[in-house]
C-alpha cells in the first residue's frame, strides 16, 4: 500500500513539475493574448479599488434583480399549472418537447454525478 501511494505521489509531482514548466514557458504569452482579446471588458484604471467597486455593483445589481426573477418564476409556474389543467388539449408536439426537456435535465444530472465522482462511472473513491 505504501509503495502504491509513493508512486502516485511521485507521478503527481512529475505532472506538477511539467505543468509548472509549461506555465513558465507559455504563461506570459497566453496572459497577454487573453488580455488583448478581452480588452473591451477591462475597466480603467485596473486597480483594487475599482475591483471592489465592481464586485459591490454586481452583488447589489443581482440583489435588485431578485423581485423580477421571482415574478418570472411564478409566471412560468402558472403557465405549467395551466398546461396541466388543460392536459387533454395538449398536442403531441408539446408532450414531446416536455419529454425531451425532462431527458435533458436527467442527462445534466448524470453528467454532474459523474463529474462529482471524479469522472468514474462505478462509484465514489473513498
Amino acid at each position: 500500500m505504501y509503495n502504491f501511494m509513493a508512486s502516485k505521489l511521485q507521478q503527481l509531482q512529475s505532472k506538477a513539475c511539467q505543468a509548472s514548466q509549461f506555465v513558465a514557458k507559455h504563461g506570459s504569452n497566453y496572459y497577454r493574448q487573453l488580455l488583448e482579446q478581452n480588452k473591451q471588458y477591462i475597466q480603467e484604471p485596473p486597480t483594487v479599488e475599482k475591483c471592489n467597486l465592481l464586485s459591490k455593483q454586481l452583488f447589489y445589481t443581482r440583489l435588485a434583480s431578485i423581485p423580477g426573477r421571482t415574478e418570472s418564476f411564478w409566471k412560468e409556474l402558472d403557465y405549467a399549472k395551466n398546461l396541466w389543467k388543460n392536459r387533454k388539449d395538449l398536442k403531441v408536439e408539446d408532450a414531446g418537447i416536455a419529454a425531451l426537456f425532462g431527458l435533458e435535465c436527467f442527462a445534466w444530472f448524470c453528467a454532474g454525478e459523474i463529474v462529482g465522482r471524479g469522472f468514474t462511472f462505478t462509484g465514489y473513491y473513498v
